[in-house]
Order: structure tokens, then sequence, then C-alpha cells
């Protein structure tokens, strides 16, 4: 094959190799188990340059995974089991995948289903917002299960801090005038 992709049709090694010579371009074998064996004139250097380009885009455009771990203990408390589900939640929002370790301490080694009740409880309490990826499963002192998010939601942070924001200001200085003016208002009713 020719530098322009057309078809040279069946020639010599030598012959080929002038032509690429000539063309100050290379001689490169594609089908080498071809009979006879296929050959292409081209620039190789170019050709690696484009190809490692070509790479490095498909690489970017490649959706990477993200995997977090949140660590629970069997004697959780009410507020601390909470605090870490809406971890979890907020983990699952982002699109990524959460990794739930319950670890054991010494006797509690014996109360591993304990562990799983915690587990299932935060199955049951995220809902149709998470999936089970790999089922809880002891792994020495350590009991794991993987969750996924069912469906990648948009992280809400932008509206959240919106409506927050403009009330906090607001009543922060509508405040703070009304103690100023009743204080003058207390001090000259004291003085008489």
């Amino acid at each position: 094959m020719g530098a322009d992709g057309s078809q040279i049709g069946i020639v010599s090694t030598q012959d080929a190799l002038r032509q690429a010579q000539d063309l100050d371009l290379d001689l490169v074998e594609v089908a080498p188990q071809a009979n006879p064996p296929v050959a292409r004139i081209m620039d190789y250097g170019k050709f690696k340059y484009e190809r490692d380009i070509r790479q490095k885009e498909a690489r970017k455009k490649q959706a990477r995974i993200e995997v977090k771990e949140i660590k629970f203990r069997p004697k959780i408390d009410r507020h601390d089991y909470a605090t870490k589900k809406g971890h979890v939640e907020r983990f699952l929002r982002a699109g990524a995948r959460v990794k739930v370790t319950i670890m054991f301490r010494g006797r509690e080694m014996a109360r591993t289903e304990l562990g799983r009740k915690i587990l299932d409880r935060l199955v049951e309490d995220l809902g149709d917002s998470a999936v089970v990826e790999s089922v809880p499963k002891q792994d020495g002192r350590n009991m794991v299960m993987v969750i996924a998010p069912t469906k990648k939601h948009p992280e809400p942070k932008s509206e959240g801090e919106r409506a927050v924001a403009p009330e906090a200001p607001e009543a922060g200085p509508a405040s703070a005038p009304q103690e100023v003016a009743a204080a003058p208002a207390d001090q000259p009713q004291e003085a008489q």
C-alpha cells in the first residue's frame, strides 16, 4: 500500500524499500501472515504519535469509578450511625461505590451477627438509592460489604448552599439592630 492508502500491488521487498526511501518514509509490515505479506509505506513516527494521542483521549473519556470506604463498629450509637449513613448517602449521590466495613475487636468476634444487623439496617435505610454489589463477608476481624448507587444523582450542593446562604445573612443583620435598639430603651427607663 502506498503512503496515500492506494494499492500498489505485489512488489518485491527491495522495490518497496526503494519506493519508501524515495518518499523519505518507512516501510511497515501490516499483515505478516498474509500470502504475500502486506506492507505499507508510512511515516511510522507520526503513526505512533497519533496512536498515543488517541489512547490518551480514550483514557480521559473513560469513566473512573471511585470506591470510598466507611468503617463502623458493632457498638455504634444512633447519632454516630446517622452521621456515617449521611456520609454514605453523600458518596452514593456523587456516584461512588462505597465499601462498608464493620470492625470487630476482642469479644465482639463472638457476636458477628450484630455487625450483620448494622449492615442490613444500612441497606434498608438507604432504600432505592443503593444496591448491594457484594454481600457482607467476614474477612478476618472485619465484615465487608460493597454498595453502589442505583443511578447517578447530581450533587445538589450548589442549590442547597444558595437556599441556606440568603437566609443566614438576612436573619443576622435584622436581629442585631433590634437588640441595639432595645438596649438604649432599657437604659433610660432604669435611670428615671
